[in-house]
């Protein structure tokens, strides 16, 4: 079966989709509704709404070809299923299909988790105050010291990936990607990859990490309290540094030279400042922070990688382009490996 359908949703087949919904998620009452959630520039994601008004997600990938390894609905799935036992605040698992004849690809639902998305500077000061945005900051920063912390084979994911090289792994596997993709190339991502490849620090522990944790992938409450961790689809064991890294290259501040998010909610006034997040995680982990501006660098040519992916599913009519700057995705691939070049040469 086709995964478009002229009566419903792009990605969606209501009929067959609703009929697995009733079958497998406890408590919906037929007829439901599927209204796209706006936001993100990969998976797809719905939000269901029942007869009795009751809200779950739904996820699955994008349309078209994809690249192998990508968009692994299982992953986001059994990431958040072995999380629900702990202290990390992720959505209640509830259904994973595998069944491709049902919508056209893999997909799972997770619970509906009210609060706020901070996808911009403009939706941080609408909705808290100086004080929450300072909250929001350091909740963000002790929420991924508590993902790091977990014991990843009591959680059950101890067998997810493997554990040793992880910047080495990823380095291959984003490289691999952006190769793949090459919508726009940016020589200087060619270069970069040689020069991190021979400068990646030792590892010194593997832990659960997200490979996307920004500020754009929580969920926070009306305290400021980060209450749901999502968007698990990289996903893996390896270096929880990266993670801090990533944090800390989407967390933009008024003039930071070596930032490339202009309109990143951290811009608003109020937020603490990325030495506050590092202080923060630091009090929280034994980790040894003085190689961090290597994991900087890594990410701003990681984020080059991903922003080629993005350009390219875009530009090949994989994602409808409606309400999207794409030039602007493509132009940060060449900011973000320039912004890479010059912290690992600083």
């Amino acid at each position: 079966m086709g995964a478009v359908s002229e009566s419903g949703p792009v990605g969606i087949e209501p009929g067959t989709v609703e009929d697995w919904l009733v079958h497998h998620i406890d408590g919906l009452s037929p007829p439901v509704e599927f209204t796209p959630i706006p936001g993100g520039h990969s998976n797809l994601t719905y939000l269901v709404t029942d007869r009795e008004r009751q809200r779950v997600v739904l996820r699955r990938p994008p349309l078209g070809e994809l690249l192998p390894g990508a968009h692994d609905m299982a992953r986001e799935y059994r990431a958040i299923s072995a999380l629900g036992p702990t202290e990390v605040p992720v959505p209640v698992a509830l259904g994973f299909c595998d069944d491709h004849d049902v919508t056209g690809a893999s997909f799972y639902v997770m619970s509906f988790v009210e609060g706020h998305v901070l996808h911009n500077e403009r939706v941080a000061v609408e909705v808290y105050g100086p004080e929450s945005r300072h909250r929001v900051g350091l909740s963000l920063a002790e929420t991924l010291a508590a993902l790091h912390s977990v014991d990843v084979d009591a959680a059950g994911v101890g067998n997810l990936g493997r554990r040793e090289d992880y910047v080495g792994r990823q380095l291959k596997r984003w490289f691999r990607q952006y190769d793949a993709s090459r919508a726009m190339p940016v020589p200087l991502v060619d270069e970069l990859y040689e020069s991190l490849l021979q400068a990646r620090p030792e590892q010194q522990k593997a832990s659960l990490v997200h490979g996307d944790y920004r500020l754009g992938n929580c969920i926070t409450d009306g305290d400021g309290e980060i209450s749901a961790i999502l968007d698990w689809e990289i996903c893996t064991l390896g270096d929880p540094l990266a993670d801090v890294g990533y944090m800390l290259v989407t967390w933009a501040e008024p003039g930071d030279e070596h930032q490339g998010i202009s309109m990143a909610p951290s811009m608003a006034p109020g937020f603490a400042t990325k030495g506050e997040l590092l202080e923060r995680y630091a009090s929280a982990s034994d980790l040894d922070l003085s190689q961090i501006r290597f994991y900087t660098a890594f990410n701003h040519w990681k984020s080059a990688c991903i922003n080629e992916g993005v350009y390219a599913r875009y530009v090949k009519g994989q994602k409808p382009t409606a309400g999207v700057d794409v030039d602007a995705i493509g132009a940060a691939v060449e900011v973000q490996a320039r912004l890479a070049a010059q912290v690992l040469e600083s």
